[in-house]
């Protein structure tokens, strides 16, 4: 890993599934003009939940799903374009490149990737990292590291 100097600065929230849109809009905020999001979580941890949450809070046209088959579900919102991504499917970066990911991590829209460890090369340096971990059964505690 790579070590840059910089300002880093991190957030955190701790929430419910209720609070969640509050937590998407403060998200939103918090990550300025920032375009591509690792969202890091193990199986279950709410990426897809907080994903929903994120394109309701920029007032997506169109109805989310998840990408798990399609590996990248492409999303109009009043700001441009919304891609999110997920990578959970795919075995190397090598497939990751030829899936068409890339394109869309360099394009200069927002991009939500789940399982971005399986990209973590090709990532922009300036990705936003965001690690949701659950804390019971309702609560989700959020963490986004920003440079």
């Amino acid at each position: 890993m790579q070590i840059r100097a910089g300002y880093i600065c991190c957030m955190e929230w701790q929430f419910t599934l209720k609070e969640i849109a509050g937590v998407a809009a403060q998200f939103w905020q918090a990550a300025g003009r920032k375009r591509v999001f690792a969202l890091h979580g193990s199986m279950g941890a709410g990426k897809t939940t907080l994903v929903h949450a994120l394109c309701d809070s920029l007032k997506v046209s169109s109805p989310v799903g998840s990408p798990t088959y399609s590996l990248i579900n492409e999303y109009h919102y009043p700001g441009g374009i919304l891609y999110h991504i997920d990578l959970y499917r795919l075995n190397s970066e090598e497939e990751v490149m030829r899936a068409g990911v890339e394109d869309c991590l360099y394009s200069g829209h927002i991009c939500l990737v789940e399982w971005p460890e399986k990209a973590f090369r090709i990532l922009p340096s300036d990705s936003v990292h965001v690690y949701i971990e659950v804390m019971d059964e309702q609560a989700r505690r959020l963490h986004m590291v920003v440079e």
